[in-house]
């Protein structure tokens, strides 16, 4: 866990929650400026994702959560406390888009079904007019999928943390299904082929 993760989130209420449940609690530390660094293991695990869960607060006060997916690598790390992603058209609500323009707080939350693990972002994010950004666009999406951008998402990142891997059931794609199953095929057409001859 980065330093300030905890700093940031455990509050009075979280600290009487804790002393509740467990008879004590992690009193509430004031956080001090700065970031963490995401360093070359969080950088890599961030690399290989095709998804991430995104929360934004809305003007009401509402949390709001967003999937945003692509190829693997879509969310690119850009430096060591910046992340970005083109985000491509959807289904007009811009939900997350206009919750940014009044509070850039986000809340990101990756996982690794079948390794079981889940890396959680603080930070604060800015979104930007895909149409202005062409050089960028280019660099953060493939060819085939540069027509559908309709914005960029930065975000600066302030602190994250690694999840226990308790109550995480193992999920795989179909790629990763298909891969695990390939061996099992060609055998199986080996043997179907030495039962006809």
């Amino acid at each position: 866990m980065a330093e300030r993760y905890l700093q940031i989130l455990t509050t009075p209420a979280v600290a009487r929650a804790q002393a509740h449940y467990y008879g004590r609690s992690t009193p509430p530390v004031e956080s001090r400026p700065g970031r963490d660094s995401l360093g070359p293991e969080e950088q890599e695990f961030i690399s290989s994702r095709d998804s991430l869960y995104l929360a934004t607060v809305a003007e009401t006060g509402w949390p709001y959560m967003q999937h945003r997916g692509g190829p693997a690598g879509f969310l690119r790390v850009m430096d060591e406390h910046t992340l970005a992603f083109a985000d491509y058209q959807g289904n007009r609500q811009m939900l997350s888009t206009g919750n940014l323009a009044v509070n850039d707080k986000v809340s990101l939350f990756l996982m690794d079904y079948p390794n079981r693990t889940r890396l959680k972002i603080l930070g604060h994010a800015r979104v930007q007019d895909a149409r202005n950004q062409v050089e960028l666009v280019a660099e953060l999406t493939d060819a085939r999928l540069k027509r559908v951008v309709e914005r960029i998402f930065f975000i600066d990142v302030v602190s994250f943390d690694w999840n226990c891997p308790k109550y995480i059931t193992p999920r795989y794609t179909a790629a990763e299904v298909e891969s695990a199953l390939a061996p099992l095929r060609r055998r199986i057409a080996e043997l179907e082929t030495q039962i006809k001859s």
